[in-house]
């Protein structure tokens, strides 16, 4: 499958995300528990691994699995790094607003092609760090209010822990990402195989938060073994199928394109998300939208053409001996 076939995908499902999510609420709130619906995913995700790794398995020469313990080790910590994150975000929103905070979340598109040259040594063309720096831009002015509303001054007003956890978010988000590319390309084992290995630790790790949460309250509710399906619907479950096909759509990319790739497709996705609000949800469109739209499409065009596409190469010009070495023997003997 084409790479550019595995990103589009992506940005539609990734768009739906929120919208989804929005349709699973009830009278402005979730009736079931929010916090399994990430556990769920990762189960699907395990599963759905596993199958394909099975039928790989039954054909000749099987598929290449690493089970040495050195290499194993290594996949639990894209789901620590983003244990960590998860309670960085939960630390930025208490110092900013919630405008603010989608904002600052725009710095990881910078940290991601940062992280990517220093840590998988890939270089980046000068158009490329263009490219990068306008689709933050570009999506960070379709998030930003007019200048006459109270989220313009709340932007510069808040505190400086508020900055720093905002920067901090934004570096483990890249991170994360960053290590998962390396994983997956460190060694040509079957991507199912690499899968299963991050979606049980995944699952693990998940698992665990719903264990301190019930800690945290008591188990007022019970465990969440016995409510883990209370209040879902339909809808809950399309988001639960949503968010586990969009992570092995990203382990796909990881494996066979690359972050940025990833990058650019999330951030198409909240775009469309934007667009879609407009016809779904009454959703006022904005003047930064369009412009943040047109900035991120130029930004798409210069990072993936080909450089004969942006720029135009001078004529190249025959030197003078060349043009009178051609010249016809019968002319030099005339003269």
């Amino acid at each position: 499958m084409r790479w550019y076939v595995v990103a589009a995908l992506l940005t539609v499902l990734t768009s739906s995300q929120g919208i989804l999510t929005t349709l699973s609420q009830s009278n402005g709130g979730y009736k079931y528990d929010y916090a399994t619906v990430p556990f769920l995913a990762e189960v699907f995700k395990l599963l759905v691994s596993s199958v394909f790794l099975w039928r790989e398995m039954q054909n000749s020469p099987p598929p290449k699995m690493t089970m040495d313990w050195k290499s194993v080790r290594l996949y639990p910590i894209p789901s620590i790094i983003y244990l960590i994150h998860n309670n960085v975000q939960f630390a930025t929103l208490t110092y900013v607003d919630t405008s603010t905070y989608q904002i600052m979340g725009n710095l990881k598109i910078v940290t991601t092609g940062i992280l990517f040259r220093l840590f998988l040594k890939r270089k980046l063309t000068n158009l490329q760090w263009m490219a990068i720096i306008l689709l933050a831009v570009g999506t960070t002015t379709s998030q930003v209010k007019g200048c006459g509303e109270a989220s313009c001054d709340s932007f510069f007003s808040s505190p400086i822990q508020g900055y720093l956890f905002g920067a901090l978010s934004a570096c483990l988000s890249a991170l994360a990402g960053v290590y998962t590319e390396f994983l997956m390309k460190k060694n040509n084992d079957s991507l199912y195989w690499q899968n299963v290995q991050l979606y049980t630790f995944g699952s693990i790790f998940n698992m665990g938060r719903l264990l301190m949460d019930d800690f945290r309250s008591g188990f007022e509710e019970g465990p969440w073994w016995q409510r883990i399906f209370n209040g879902y619907n339909t809808t809950t479950w399309l988001v639960v199928l949503n968010l586990g096909t969009t992570g092995l759509l990203v382990s796909w990319l990881m494996k066979y394109a690359d972050n940025i790739v990833k990058v650019y497709a999330t951030s198409m996705a909240m775009l469309l998300t934007m667009v879609l609000s407009v016809i779904l949800f009454n959703f006022k469109p904005t003047v930064q939208l369009f412009l943040g739209i047109i900035i991120c499409m130029m930004s798409l065009h210069m990072y993936f053409a080909p450089p004969s596409t942006l720029v135009d190469l001078p004529l190249t010009v025959k030197p003078v001996s060349e043009s009178v070495s051609e010249v016809p023997a019968e002319r030099k003997t005339d003269s």
